[in-house]
């Protein structure tokens, strides 16, 4: 196990979340599950208990800890996609299984996690600050999924 880990609790269904975000994103892999060994207040005695997941190269674990802790937008995952295809496969893989949209890039899995589907101009265009921030951000603001060709239009002052 690496010396620092992200552990994201679920309530029953973290190797289903780390399977799926193993099938979705690149660099990622489901590794060892550490069952219970006895009973616990929301499973049983040989219950999947842990799993060891990589998501896009980040080391994490799934906690089966139950219902007492929900999902908040204070913890998310940003993925930066590179074009418009990009961005809609992953958009569309969580949106479409089960997830939400939220605003300005934001989503939601079916699991309650928030993940930021980032095209890369976007990134570009706030980092260059001025006019192009401005822009960029400006149309962003009235986005859902990121629109990869309004945010380019929008860094040029079309």
């Amino acid at each position: 196990m690496n010396k620092n880990t992200i552990c994201i609790w679920y309530d029953g269904q973290a190797e289903a979340a780390a399977r799926f975000y193993a099938e979705t994103f690149p660099d990622s892999s489901v590794g060892a599950m550490t069952r219970a060994p006895s009973d616990y207040p929301s499973g049983g005695e040989g219950d999947v208990l842990v799993v060891e997941f990589t998501v896009a190269g980040i080391p994490c674990i799934g906690l089966n800890g139950g219902p007492t802790f929900k999902h908040s937008e204070a913890f998310s995952f940003q993925i930066a996609t590179d074009d418009q295809e990009e961005t809609d496969r992953y958009w569309n893989a969580i949106v479409g299984n089960g997830g939400q949209e939220s605003e300005c890039g934001w989503c939601k899995d079916r699991w309650g996690i928030s993940w930021h589907i980032t095209p890369r101009t976007l990134l570009e265009a706030l980092a260059a600050g001025g006019g192009d921030a401005k822009r960029a951000f400006a149309a962003m603001m009235t986005m859902k999924k990121i629109d990869v060709a309004t945010i380019d239009a929008a860094r040029r002052g079309d």
